[in-house]
């Protein structure tokens, strides 16, 4: 979709030569389930328009949903039917994102606002220079900077919306051999089939598109159906088949991520009244039932995603965060169940609920898209063992963090007591040696893939160096622990600090450095939450240092227990 602001340009003169949009009958009572299930070619993959309508619209506006100037609530199969159909005027709505404050004041535009129309951003003279500029660099191999690269998105976007509103994004006439020959839109069936073998379809397009400008739901979704099976007939063994179309959009719409967001809250909330009031049975109970359930809604969108993608959930930052929060929660059901203590759960609970919470409200930075691999990632053997070990290395890690943070906050309340419990030293301990077994396998396998790859075992490529960073600040930790260079407080200050090495490795190299072999899990966007995040993360550990240090002032009424190994 990196069409040139050129290009755009000249599609928007053709569109304004044309009459306006013909007035339609209000479309958003329709069911779009039959049209949601056509299929489409897209990014390289055969997916439900539902799918493709919903990226679509999060690429355009950052939003799953667009709100247009009449008030009205538009569905993403609404609006790119409607726009293919041209039944609105798209080109005045103000849908396309603009987030960076920057290009806004280089573009001269509001910097209160962050959508503005077609019309407003392709008439831009400066946003075509800059565009041109970051296209020569980047054919250059050059860095781009924020400005540049929010240029790029940006006319990435206009040139998407140009292809809803031309309709030539509707790529749903299946070639008629191969899975891999490009699809084409209707007007061009002549490609693969004759007027003969087409007249079907074209018979259901007109019947479908009618309806649906008058707003006749029967006969739009009956249509729907016929031009499904129609499209089918034409190439069956290219066509998906009706199973794999249904279970994405099943997946869609059932939502399991966005529903797990809400009982891991939920289960946080019921815990930590339990903890607080001594651990009553049915509270208790009924908490860890309610995170099971949250656990369970997380592995089944999980589920669902592999079977969908055919591989790993794992290959870019929305996944693996996905994953990672599911781990941490999973690894911290296991622990309640071998040690029988909430702990584990009230600290892994909010930081999973808070990395949902984060890819829910991020889908520019981390778009949820299922897309193919690149060439390095398609052997699924090494993909499964190496990202897998590595990413639950993450999750052990994320654990330790989170448990460490909610040490901190025992031993800001209750600093003596804190410093004399030897199981949550313990059961901190235990964690963090999970992680590091898991990340030294994890890189040692990372070197034989890279091996396998590439052709060198070490490269010190920025991801490689930064996971042997992080395995190296966790085994200083360890080993501090084990050699008396710190006392137990001191594991729990490195269980929290330690963690920005792992954060470096999975963020800060893909979305802060840009750089290395690693390109598969490259982005923009998010640097200012995490810094936030981690500034305020860090003023609370020496919150914490300094009111640990200041309790050791005061006699602790017992002696200290022992530490377990």
């Amino acid at each position: 979709m990196a069409a040139s602001l050129v290009a755009i340009t000249h599609f928007d003169a053709m569109a304004q030569e044309r009459n306006s949009p013909p007035p339609a009958a209000d479309t958003s009572g329709l069911d779009f389930h039959q049209f949601g299930l056509l299929a489409v070619q897209d990014g390289g993959r055969r997916k439900p328009i539902d799918t493709f309508s919903r990226e679509t619209l999060i690429r355009i506006t950052g939003r799953s949903t667009y709100v247009g100037k009449a008030g009205r609530k538009w569905q993403a199969n609404d609006f790119v039917l409607s726009g293919s159909l041209e039944t609105h005027d798209w080109r005045t709505e103000p849908m396309v994102l603009v987030s960076l404050g920057q290009l806004k004041e280089k573009l001269g535009l509001d910097k209160t606002e962050r959508r503005f129309s077609f019309e407003q951003l392709v008439g831009s003279t400066e946003l075509q220079r800059l565009t041109n500029e970051a296209h020569a660099l980047k054919r250059a191999e050059k860095t781009l900077d924020r400005v540049q690269q929010e240029a790029l998105a940006v006319s990435d976007r206009l040139a998407l919306l140009a292809n809803v509103m031309n309709g030539t994004a509707l790529l749903i006439v299946p070639a008629s051999k191969s899975e891999t020959d490009p699809w084409v839109v209707p007007p061009e069936f002549s490609r693969y089939y004759s007027e003969t073998q087409f007249a079907p379809v074209q018979i259901e397009l007109q019947t479908m598109a009618t309806s649906y400008v008058q707003a006749d739901g029967f006969n739009f979704s009956r249509a729907a159906s016929r031009l499904r099976e129609s499209l089918r007939a034409l190439s069956p063994s290219v066509y998906p088949q009706e199973r794999q179309l249904r279970l994405e959009y099943f997946y869609n719409h059932f939502e399991a991520f966005y529903r797990a967001i809400w009982f891991y809250g939920l289960a946080f909330l019921i815990l930590l009244v339990a903890h607080a009031r001594g651990g009553g049975r049915l509270l208790r109970t009924v908490g860890v039932a309610v995170a099971t359930l949250a656990i369970a809604f997380h592995a089944s969108g999980i589920v669902m995603r592999c079977f969908i993608a055919g591989r790993p959930p794992v290959t870019n930052m929305y996944e693996s965060v996905i994953w990672v929060s599911f781990a941490a929660s999973a690894f911290a059901m296991i622990f309640y169940a071998r040690y029988r203590t909430l702990i584990y759960l009230i600290a892994a609970l909010p930081a999973t609920f808070l990395a949902l919470l984060l890819v829910h409200q991020m889908p520019i930075a981390m778009p949820a898209s299922i897309d193919p691999l690149v060439p390095v990632l398609r052997d699924n053997f090494w993909l499964t063992i190496h990202v897998l070990t590595i990413t639950l290395s993450y999750a052990a890690f994320l654990l330790a963090w989170a448990f460490g943070n909610l040490m901190f906050v025992l031993y800001t309340v209750q600093p003596a007591r804190t410093r004399e419990n030897a199981a949550l030293h313990f059961w901190l301990y235990r964690i963090m040696q999970l992680g590091v077994l898991l990340l030294a396998a994890g890189t040692i396998l990372g070197g034989v893939w890279a091996n396998y790859s590439w052709g060198r075992f070490w490269g010190w490529d920025p991801k490689e160096t930064w996971a042997l960073i992080a395995l190296l600040c966790y085994l200083t930790a360890l080993h501090g622990r084990l050699a008396g260079w710190w006392t137990e407080f001191g594991l729990v200050v490195a269980s929290v600090i330690c963690f920005l090495a792992v954060l470096m490795a999975w963020y800060g190299v893909n979305f802060v450095l840009g750089k290395g072999l690693h390109s598969y899990g490259f982005g923009i966007g998010g640097e200012t939450y995490v810094a936030i995040g981690v500034v305020l993360d860090l003023l609370f550990v020496a919150f914490a240092v300094w009111r640990y240090r200041s309790s050791k002032r005061i006699p602790s009424s017992t002696p200290a227990e022992a530490v377990a190994v």
